[in-house]
């Protein structure tokens, strides 16, 4: 069946802070020149934000440069951040870091505690009175390309498939979006950005991009232990010393506490369980009373990059660019991202803005869109911190130092550390580790995966192809299973993947419950040998994030 297919002049593929940042100083900079080119984002969850997900202490600096009255204008940015306290863990007790001795970068001040997910409808609100054409519920699932391989635009995925391939009775088919210049901004791990970065070389020359899980939820708590404006991280317990993870707890609005817990995918031991690590840390003496007596309404997770200035790849190839988190803008330290997501789309559209006013058809690379990149606070930002992440290849305690370090002499080292192999790459086999007998969920503060799912109101059409595909079938149990006891059942934090047996506890075979899983990408990410790869399910499946 033919596709429909629709013209515009820049399609953006992602409405996160990056793709609707982009979008937004498109049209603004149409305004002032009066001109109008046609600006389309779509995003494949059921509604812009319902796939945020981030922790999120908020940098103003590019929204206030995007929108300077956003106060005025109702931004959903209301908690400033008014005391900041950074404790290492041991099992039964923490040190607390006096504020004096943390690097500037490790201060808070002047941020706010925000909905990630609030923000971003309500700058597709903004997108839209502009003229902004805003589609969610639709994936993109193919890129298109011109017969001189530049990039055309993107396809939406079919709707209505059964899982064996057929066409049911809604079957409908994608639609084309073709346009001057395409931008990416599908966050860690862009299934498109995969293929693009194969297809045009976009990582030669540059480190590996690394990437952590994020595993957060949203509490409610008690009044009386609510602090608006409060902001606590942590390093240490229950990571070993040669893992990279760490916590935050995040006070806003009306007695909300946003809880995370971070795992570098670097990591070795197979056995090891992130979502089973956040919820042992929930039970640490200076985490736990703050969520006794409190409700759990929310749960999620998403990767996120840590790869930083020595992992962000070529920006732009002929038609299109890669802006925001599927390119690698976090700063790791910080633990922020976007802040300097929303720059690289501004600094996106400046370029392709500027390419149109002079007649580009869009054959062309935005080089200026690099250019401006490598001149921008961005590129110093990423910078200043370069040889963080680097340095906790050697151990905790050096990289500790090195944040220090870095972070007060503001990133002037004369060297740069490298990045020396992929996340995958570091699982070793089981045979040199002890499973982790990790504690029994107490269904108060502490809780298993699938009553995790439920809250995080994942939903999938069952009957549809199963959007995690193997390249060989005989791998999760030929190796995964032989080599490291099959890690996916514990590195994916939805128990998507599940080893079951006959009646006889033999045969084992993988099941991939994928109506569970909440799009963090991890899976895509943690195979050890790149077996998994993640494809876009139908437009508006997976989690729909409230508040998060």
């Amino acid at each position: 069946m033919e596709r429909e297919s629709m013209e515009f002049d820049v399609v953006i593929v992602g409405a996160g802070p990056a793709g609707l940042a982009a979008a937004i100083r498109l049209k603004k900079l149409c305004q002032e020149n009066d001109v109008d080119y046609s600006v389309c984002v779509i995003e494949k969850g059921s509604e812009v934000g319902a796939h945020i997900l981030s922790g999120a202490v908020f940098e103003p600096r590019a929204l206030s440069e995007l929108i300077p009255d956003w106060k005025e204008r109702g931004a959903p940015i209301d908690t400033p951040c008014v005391e900041d306290k950074f404790m290492y863990l041991t099992e039964k007790s923490s040190i607390s870091f006096p504020n004096f001795m943390l690097p500037p970068v490790l201060h808070n001040k002047g941020n706010y505690i925000v909905s990630l997910a609030n923000v971003t409808r309500w700058l597709a609100t903004q997108a839209e009175e502009l003229g902004v054409e805003i589609y969610p519920g639709f994936a993109a699932a193919e890129v298109l390309f011109h017969e001189d391989g530049s990039v055309k635009g993107v396809a939406t995925g079919d709707m209505g498939v059964h899982r064996d391939g057929s066409h049911g009775p809604n079957f409908t088919p994608g639609i084309e979006l073709h346009a001057k210049y395409t931008f990416f901004a599908e966050g860690a791990r862009g299934s498109l950005t995969r293929q693009l970065t194969d297809k045009f070389d976009l990582r030669d020359g540059v480190g590996p991009q690394k990437y952590g899980i994020g595993i957060k939820e949203l509490w409610e708590i008690d009044p009386a232990k609510f602090k608006a404006g409060y902001v606590q991280h942590s390093f240490g317990w229950p990571m070993d010393t040669q893992t990279y993870g760490g916590s935050f707890l995040y006070h806003f609005g009306e007695n909300l506490v946003s809880v995370g817990f971070v795992v570098g995918l670097d990591y070795a031991n197979p056995y090891l369980s992130p979502f089973d690590e956040f919820q042992r840390f929930k039970n640490h003496p200076a985490v736990r009373p703050f969520f006794e007596g409190g409700k759990r309404i929310a749960y999620g997770a998403r990767a996120m990059t840590a790869g930083g200035f020595q992992s962000v790849p070529k920006l732009v190839f002929p038609g299109g660019v890669l802006i925001g988190c599927t390119a690698g803008f976090m700063n790791v330290p910080k633990i922020k991202g976007s802040n300097n997501a929303m720059k690289t789309g501004m600094l996106a559209a400046d370029a392709a803005f500027q390419a149109l006013k002079e007649g580009s058809e869009g054959h062309d690379e935005l080089t200026g869109y690099s250019k401006a990149y490598q001149k921008s606070w961005v590129y110093e930002d990423l910078k200043k911190v370069r040889n963080a992440k680097p340095a906790f290849a050697w151990g905790l305690i050096p990289g500790v130092l090195m944040t220090g370090i870095q972070g007060w002499l503001g990133g002037h080292l004369p060297f740069t550390l490298k990045h020396k192999k992929a996340d995958h790459e570091a699982l070793r086999p089981k045979s040199e580790f002890q499973p982790i007998a990790y504690p029994k969920p107490d269904g108060l503060v502490t809780f298993d995966k699938l009553s995790s799912v439920f809250v995080s109101n994942t939903n999938h059409e069952e009957d549809q192809p199963i959007h995690l595909t193997l390249k060989d079938p005989s791998v999760p149990i030929e190796i995964n299973l032989a080599q490291y006891d099959a890690p996916e059942q514990r590195y994916c934090p939805a128990g998507v993947y599940e080893i079951v047996r006959d009646e006889n506890g033999e045969n084992p075979r993988l099941q991939i419950n994928a109506q569970n899983c909440v799009h963090c990408k991890t899976c895509d990410i943690k195979d050890p040998t790149q077996n998994i790869v993640w494809v876009t399910p139908e437009g508006g499946g997976g989690p729909n994030y409230p508040n998060m």
